[in-house]
């Protein structure tokens, strides 16, 4: 009895817009399919198939059968290795705790149903996340919610109001931050003029302190998307959801500086400064709840309660 054909989805390495659907009943027919399709030289064969999503090499007969309709592989001609950019499409997802979704309807549509379930999950959230549920529209989140569009409407202008205050407390910290670097280097310009004026001039040998950098980056378990983050973000511990600030604290310090190309001191505060917030928002969630409790036993917290906003998003 022959195999029973399973629906694949196709994609070439640097090009990850265009996908072809075909059907396979083993690893062999579908790597045929993949060099007529997508017109790979047979010059350049063997053809490896990888997962698209993290880039497995599919080479056993028995993982294939295992794995779900419709999974995309990649094919890669010889020599090509597979990235993360080899796609071009820009797809890496951020968080390791959230499962990959197919498109952006598909993720507000998981955010809202996280809101239904628990509106205190808005502290937990990543300001990615929040932007989403802002920008969908009023009428698709009220009917996903099965809430009228008056109370979607509130709540939306809440997670707007969470926004702005977190982009409101970045601001502040920025400009603390300017201000402590001012007065450092005003205190080294100063020691400076009065060493100057107390130690006569001299040459000396400028001695290498083996302050240099390896230039091998140590293992990180976090993702690329969140070292981007700490790096270039200003207070990048609130633009981070709760589950990406533990995996940031559980971090190694000496591995979290060398992954950043930071030293030890500076990443340890940005693991303290990431605590705080975890533990800010984590008590922020346990009053809430401490709050329902006590409030007629309501699983959930009633949607009328919210108070009516004029922010304007």
């Amino acid at each position: 009895m022959a195999a029973p054909l399973k629906p694949c989805l196709l994609l070439r390495c640097g090009d990850g817009r265009e996908q072809h659907g075909v059907a396979a009943s083993c690893l062999r027919e579908l790597r045929h399919k993949a060099s007529v399709i997508l017109a790979i030289d047979k010059a350049r064969e063997p053809i490896t198939l990888v997962l698209a999503e993290d880039g497995t090499i599919v080479d056993d007969e028995d993982y294939f059968l295992c794995l779900p309709p419709n999974t995309k592989f990649v094919a890669l001609a010889r020599n090509e290795k597979w990235s993360n950019k080899s796609l071009g499409s820009g797809t890496a997802q951020l968080s390791e705790s959230v499962d990959e979704v197919d498109s952006a309807a598909e993720k507000w549509k998981q955010l809202a149903r996280q809101l239904k379930d628990d509106l205190s999950n808005i502290i937990l959230m990543s300001e990615e996340d929040l932007q989403v549920l802002i920008d969908v529209p009023c009428s698709d989140l009220a009917e996903e919610l099965a809430q009228s569009q008056t109370k979607t409407q509130v709540l939306q202008d809440t997670l707007q109001q969470v926004l702005d205050r977190r982009e409101e407390e970045r601001q502040s910290r920025q400009l603390l931050e300017l201000y402590l670097e001012a007065l450092k280097n005003e205190d080294s310009i100063l020691s400076k003029v009065a060493e100057s004026e107390t130690v006569p001039r001299k040459e000396m040998d400028v001695v290498d302190a083996g302050t240099s950098s390896t230039g091998t980056s140590a293992k990180t378990a976090l993702s690329d998307q969140i070292l981007a983050a700490l790096k270039e973000k200003p207070a990048p511990e609130l633009c981070l959801d709760s589950q990406d600030l533990e995996l940031v604290l559980k971090e190694d310090t000496q591995a979290l500086a060398s992954a950043l190309r930071w030293d030890k001191q500076k990443a340890e505060a940005l693991q303290q400064a990431c605590d705080q917030e975890l533990s800010k928002r984590l008590q922020q969630v346990q009053t809430l709840h401490s709050l329902r409790s006590t409030s007629k036993g309501k699983k959930t917290l009633p949607w009328g309660d919210w108070p009516s906003s004029k922010r304007k998003k």
